[in-house]
């Protein structure tokens, strides 16, 4: 099972990626600069947090028009399953592989907090491990992590069933508390929130299991897929 991890310039969770994709899960992961083209042989792709460009202009805008982004484009429409992490989502979404936008938090801080995440789509290759309702505790640390889609795209958002993380609290004023969501496919999922922070217990105070299960659930789908 062979992960890419894509690193753009001011990436730095993409060593924390790669750790728990290689030393916990024990997966083939390999890096790709963000001008690299990406090889045919990937079974997954994961674009992690940073500050890539510095949050020039907006998070993630100056990154999602990396040459990169043209092969994770492609793959994710032939079903390939993407996630992105904090940046990685704004990245996501500014490449418009997702709807919405990410806004500074309505604090105008930072946030660098622990928090629970409610599973609300168990049918995608990051949460099938999940049931629907099971709580994740999970750290956040984001400045422009406050997620927002206009009513219309909010109701196409629940028709399809792409919420796929919800917050338990409201913490920074995101519509209907959204934390991650996916495609309409299912197969791209973003989220603000960090899982690689959360899967070995010396890390998370609460409960590493939950963490681990997103990953895990990711095994289990290209596993099957082989």
């Amino acid at each position: 099972m062979r992960v890419g991890v894509i690193v753009f310039p001011g990436s730095n969770c993409d060593r924390d990626m790669y750790h728990v994709l290689q030393d916990v899960f024990k997966l083939d992961v390999q890096y790709f600069w963000h001008e690299d083209k990406l090889p045919k042989n990937l079974d997954a792709v994961v674009l992690p947090g940073g500050f890539s460009y510095g949050d020039r202009l907006r998070a993630g805008v100056i990154a999602a028009h990396s040459p990169v982004i043209s092969d994770v484009k492609k793959m994710a429409e032939k079903g390939m399953p993407v996630l992105g992490v904090c940046n990685g989502f704004q990245i996501l979404v500014e490449s418009e592989l997702l709807p919405g936008v990410l806004l500074k938090n309505t604090s105008l801080n930072f946030m660098c907090r622990w928090t629970d995440l409610i599973v609300k789509n168990n049918h995608t290759p990051f949460t099938s491990k999940f049931k629907i309702g099971q709580q994740i505790p999970i750290p956040i640390a984001n400045g422009e992590g406050r997620y927002y889609v206009d009513k219309k795209t909010l109701d196409s958002l629940k028709k399809n069933n792409q919420i796929v993380f919800q917050y338990g609290s409201n913490i920074n004023d995101s519509i209907n508390d959204i934390a991650g969501i996916c495609n309409k496919e299912g197969n791209v999922v973003g989220m603000m929130p960090h899982p690689e922070r959360a899967v070995e217990p010396e890390l998370n105070p609460k409960d590493a299991k939950p963490s681990n299960m997103i990953f895990q659930s990711l095994i289990a789908t290209i596993g099957a897929r082989k």
